[in-house]
């Protein structure tokens, strides 16, 4: 659906665009973004290498797991039917700490190891589990303390004082976050009903 939705975008813009005589915009978008998105790559891929390996580091030196342990008592509230000790909660206090820090892309790599974790305790293989459910939903709500990523690309384009959002970032992580589990409280309750 997604697919088409997009493709549906691309086709409605360059009709646009020739029917308003703007087809100029479009060539000239086509041929000078590529290179800057390439930019935007190579200059994140650093930040995105270095953390993904602090992150593994900690996880060595068990500071992933001490982290796990701190939010235990969150995690009991929110993924009451995972066992306290079960490793998908490691991956997903670390999963949910890379994205406090706003390297979203070096997080990836243990929210996928968090729902292979949870879908091992999922009873029920074709469909999720209210826990993986659960996890997708306060992923998804951009649990973002400090915008790194987003600093970043602030700071390439030449930002007077990139780390300025710093207070929005906070404002809309607690809101998005708290909305967000309201949320996915309701329809399980709805779902059961």
């Amino acid at each position: 659906m997604m697919n088409k939705l997009w493709a549906l975008f691309v086709i409605v813009g360059i009709i646009f665009s020739l029917v308003t005589g703007n087809a100029d915009i479009i060539n000239k978008e086509i041929i000078n973004y590529p290179s800057e998105i390439l930019n935007i790559f190579l200059s994140m891929l650093p930040l995105m290498v270095i953390w993904s390996g602090i992150m593994n580091i900690a996880k060595e030196a068990g500071i992933l797991k001490k982290i796990s342990h701190f939010m235990r008592p969150f995690f009991k509230i929110i993924f009451p039917e995972i066992p306290s000790n079960h490793e998908s909660l490691d991956y997903i206090a670390s999963n949910l700490t890379i994205n406090m820090l706003g390297i979203h892309n070096a997080s990836t790599p243990f929210g996928l190891k968090a729902m292979k974790s949870l879908n091992e305790l999922n009873k029920n293989k074709d469909e999720a589990s209210r826990s993986m459910i659960t996890f997708l939903v306060l992923n998804t709500s951009g649990v973002t303390i400090i915008a790194t990523d987003i600093i970043a690309i602030r700071s390439m384009y030449g930002s007077i004082n990139p780390s300025e959002i710093l207070m929005v970032t906070i404002l809309g992580t607690i809101i998005t976050t708290v909305v967000a589990l309201i949320l996915d409280r309701l329809f399980y309750k709805f779902r059961r009903k």
